[in-house]
């Protein structure tokens, strides 16, 4: 995924006006400095990008008053921005205009709906990211003794952070706003094994045990007794707390149902996640019968690779077969992690005959940490920083080695790595001529429709000449538009967690655990999903108007260069730009 931040806020401020600037100036001073504004409210973003200001601090989102500044700003901001003339902006300038107004009209129309009220599910919450940061290996820095002691001023904060949590679940216990059941029950063992006796046991304690040399001797010992107090005194018993809250309190009010409709102004809460993640105004019947369409295409093409290959079963026995054949899987995880930086290299020399912009960043192939990688996603990217010192990292999950089959390396290495999210967030990021708020910007339908759009051209790269290889990129594919089909069957059409399984088993070759986790996640994190299809559907329709518009001139590394280089666009500003860019080529 993009990033994990504590907010997703599109934030800016009123800036000191200078004599006599244009409107563009005023306009560019502004966003500056509301994107400083940005960072003070949310120091968590600082440190995913490298700056290092705020890496002490860290505000207690939970609070109502934390909220209520957020909805203020937000007012603000938009009253603000609407007093600069678009007309007089031009360019950038008025792309610029056009993102944040529609973002920032986003985020008050979804002011309403109480999400605060379920903070924790079994893929994403803040005490699986801190144990992420505090590990040492995420985006907290632990390179200097400044280092060390911001990161303890953080922890310092995880007491009443996890306290307020618990009173913001409390809260949606009384309002009927409660996860289902089964998701929370996956959520336990995740605490659980973040909950230890001693600092040493603790996944927090890694920082002191690689200490580097530019801690000097003098500071170490003070570091250390001061890190296992914090660790035994304040963060692990939050964690027990948070753990036998849930157990004991929460999940006996869970909800058992299993629709979004099913919590108050529940349709609304639907559609409005729906816009969010696809930038369109597609509605939920439309999806549903635009994901029944792919499903039935890439059918299809599964069993003309069937065909190919030889297989006398049906195409559900060539399901069965790709998951249970020994010769489709690794024997280690290590083997997993070795196979994805074969295609690493593999990729990377291949990829300059579609591309002529690049990440000045590589990125690494890192396995997903043990405390989480029970409920995580098979694989996901956390970017870099734009300065290239931290590079991106390609998560792997390894905890079953049935759900990463050796025909899945090509096309995963494609959306996850080079050219899917490392490329798409990385250049983004090292653009300096865009407003910061747009390099470190991101939509679902933009950011995912990219990552699948990558694996679609991996046989123009040279890749995918393996039929099984093959069969993967379409099993991805098969995964996306199977989405579109049973988010919208969860959430607007009725369906059960077990239908929705069902379709999935009957419809893929992935792996059993795969297809739970992947319904769990529909079920959690509604309208999500669809943005992958949506956005490549988008982004090659937008390719193939361009190829019949330009005939022989059509370029495709030109046109990867006008989708990538300018950070994150909704649809309809994609499709704009793409259109002014084949009206400029077509009068050359």
């Amino acid at each position: 995924m993009r990033r994990p931040l504590i907010a997703t806020l599109i934030l800016s401020a009123a800036a000191t006006v200078g004599a006599a600037p244009s409107e563009g100036e005023r306009f560019n001073a502004w966003l500056e400095a509301g994107w400083e504004e940005q960072l003070k409210l949310d120091p968590i973003t600082a440190t995913a990008i490298g700056d290092d200001r705020y890496n002490g601090e860290l505000p207690d989102f939970t609070t109502a008053e934390h909220r209520a500044t957020v909805e203020a700003l937000n007012a603000r901001w938009l009253k603000e921005l609407k007093r600069f003339d678009r007309k007089q902006l031009s360019g950038q300038d008025r792309l610029s205009y056009d993102i944040l107004k529609s973002d920032l009209e986003q985020s008050i129309r979804g002011q309403r709906f109480p999400g605060w009220m379920q903070p924790i599910n079994q893929f994403g919450s803040m005490p699986s990211f801190l144990a992420q940061m505090g590990a040492g290996r995420s985006i907290q820095p632990f390179r200097t003794t400044k280092d060390y002691d911001d990161w303890l001023k953080r922890l310092a904060v995880v007491p009443a952070l996890f306290d307020g949590t618990i009173a913001n679940m409390r809260s949606g216990i009384a309002k009927g706003v409660t996860q289902p059941k089964p998701i929370m029950e996956k959520v336990l063992p995740q605490l659980a094994a973040l909950v230890k006796a001693h600092a040493e046991d603790s996944i927090f304690w890694g920082p002191i045990q690689d200490l580097p040399e530019a801690v000097p001797a003098s500071e170490r010992e003070r570091l250390t007794v001061a890190y296992r107090a914090s660790i035994e005194q304040g963060v692990l018993p939050a964690y027990q707390r948070l753990h036998d809250f849930i157990r004991d309190e929460y999940l006996p009010k869970c909800r058992t149902t299993t629709a979004w409709s099913a919590l108050p102004d529940g349709k609304a809460w639907y559609a409005h996640r729906v816009r969010s993640s696809t930038t369109t105004d597609l509605k939920p019947d439309a999806i549903h019968a635009l994901g029944l369409g792919e499903v039935a295409r890439i059918r299809g093409e599964m069993e003309a690779v069937r065909q190919q290959v030889g297989f006398e079963g049906d195409l559900h026995a060539f399901f069965q077969h790709l998951q249970t054949d020994p010769q489709f899987f690794f024997a280690k995880p290590d083997e997993v992690l070795v196979a994805y930086r074969e295609q690493q290299t593999r990729i990377n020399a291949l990829l300059p005959k579609l591309f002529d912009v690049f990440p000045k960043a590589d990125y690494e192939v890192r396995e997903v940490e043990a405390f989480r990688a029970e409920a995580a996603a098979g694989a996901s990217y956390q970017a870099g920083t734009p300065d290239g010192k931290r590079p991106g990292v390609f998560y792997v999950n390894t905890f079953n080695l049935k759900a990463q089959p050796r025909w899945g390396t090509e096309t995963l290495s494609l959306h996850e790595a080079s050219p899917g999210h490392h490329f798409q967030v990385s250049i983004a990021q090292e653009i300096e001529s865009l407003p910061k708020f747009r390099r470190y910007n991101g939509y679902v339908a933009y950011d995912e429709g990219w990552a699948l759009y990558s694996e679609s051209i991996g046989k123009e790269l040279g890749l995918f000449t393996d039929p099984y290889q093959w069969f993967g990129r379409l099993n991805d594919e098969q995964l996306r538009a199977m989405r579109l089909v049973v988010d919208t069957g969860l959430h607007s059409k009725g369906w059960s967690r077990e239908q929705a399984i069902a379709y999935m088993t009957d419809n893929s070759a992935l792996a059993d655990t795969d297809i739970v986790s992947e319904v769990e996640r529909y079920i959690v994190m509604p309208g999500q999903a669809l943005g992958y299809k949506i956005g490549q559907l988008a982004i090659r329709k937008l390719r193939t108007a361009a190829e019949r518009a330009l005939g022989p001139r059509f370029d495709l590394k030109a046109f990867h260069r006008v989708v990538l280089t300018d950070g994150a666009l909704p649809m309809d500003v994609l499709a704009t730009k793409v259109r002014e860019w084949i009206e400029v080529e077509r009068a050359r």
